[in-house]
């Protein structure tokens, strides 16, 4: 039992260490002046939307046009 919890520990430990490099910071919400949401398909979630493609490729929303449903 012991060795079950020490190994989900120290899993848990390098999620809590490797999070931050995974995902987007705050940092880019400021910057482009949006929510998270308007770049990733939902909250808490590193899956892009069309948005959040184009800004991985030119690190920029500016020129992003959102495409328009029929």
């Amino acid at each position: 039992m012991k060795n079950t919890i020490r190994a989900l520990a120290i899993i848990l430990g390098l999620v809590i260490l490797a999070a931050p490099f995974g995902i987007g910071t705050p940092e880019i919400s400021k910057k482009e002046e949006k929510q998270c949401a308007a770049c990733h398909t939902s909250f808490g979630k590193p899956d892009l939307n069309d948005a959040g493609k184009y800004y991985k490729v030119n690190r920029t929303l500016k020129g992003y046009e959102e495409k328009k449903k029929p």
